[in-house]
């Protein structure tokens, strides 16, 4: 091989190779640069919402979308000074977006919901909820789906298109919540006298709220005798507390009374 052509060649490709280390170099300073001034803002941002008391959950999302989509910013840059057709770059990324939005079409409609749930806010990270056909407590809000705990300690989760297209009862919204029972009384029982006794003896259930007082009302008349509805109110975290509570004070107080048992009637029929 010509040794004068290779040192021409070297002299040529020289200013090449050093134009293309500069711009490498700049290209990883721009990089690091960036990513360093991505994460002093993000962090910025995250403690500017935690300042003005914003949802945990929405900090997350709003954050993590902030974060991606300047590091997409960044990249398309840093393409762009390397003279890659960046509108390609562009083209290509929506097509990719259609197609797995075409193929991850129920995933996107949680996504929508979760954006609408985020915004609405029906309900919040402690509340407990009937959601979805399940009811527990809110343990996080997605954008895709809602994780609860239910009573029985199980971890749930819910996509949130489900929860958007239903019922949504959240129980925590208001400071008390009625706990609906019932007492079932003989034909022969004194109902005024069972009245007042459950009415005495339901109020005095640790943690019902005093101000509301208790229900004690016939709520109808059946082939047994009487039924009464005992309604007491009290905060949504005492709720099974009082619910199985004055379920005892019940059974107690018509038993201790000496309260008939409550029969079905016999039917005598015609010899």
């Amino acid at each position: 091989m010509d040794t004068g052509n290779i040192t021409r060649w070297i002299d040529q490709a020289q200013p090449i190779l050093i134009a293309f280390g500069l711009k490498a170099l700049g290209a990883i300073v721009v990089f690091v640069a960036g990513r360093w001034l991505i994460n002093m803002a993000t962090g910025l941002l995250g403690a500017g919402m935690t300042r003005q008391k914003l949802d945990p959950t929405v900090q997350r999302y709003l954050v993590s979308f902030i974060s991606v989509a300047l590091n997409i910013i960044l990249v398309v840059a840093i393409l762009g000074y390397f003279g890659v057709e960046t509108t390609s770059f562009a083209a290509l990324v929506a097509g990719a977006g259609v197609a797995i939005g075409a193929a991850w079409s129920g995933l996107l409609g949680n996504f929508a919901s979760g954006i609408f749930l985020l915004v609405l806010r029906p309900y919040q990270v402690g509340d407990y909820v009937a959601i979805g056909g399940i009811e527990g407590t809110v343990v996080e809000l997605g954008l895709f789906g809602t994780t609860i705990n239910t009573p029985d300690n199980v971890k749930t989760i819910v996509g949130n298109g489900k929860i958007m297209g239903g019922d949504i009862k959240n129980f925590t919204a208001h400071p008390f919540r009625r706990v609906d029972l019932a007492a079932q009384l003989a034909g022969s029982a004194d109902v005024h006298k069972a009245m007042a006794l459950l009415k005495e003896a339901v109020s005095k259930v640790a943690n019902i709220n005093a101000a509301q007082g208790v229900d004690v009302e016939i709520a109808e008349f059946n082939e047994f005798g009487p039924k009464l509805a005992v309604r007491p109110y009290c905060h949504t975290d005492h709720y099974w507390q009082v619910y199985f509570d004055t379920n005892k004070a019940i059974a107690d107080t018509l038993g201790g009374a000496g309260f008939p048992v409550a029969t079905r009637p016999v039917k005598v029929y015609p010899v």
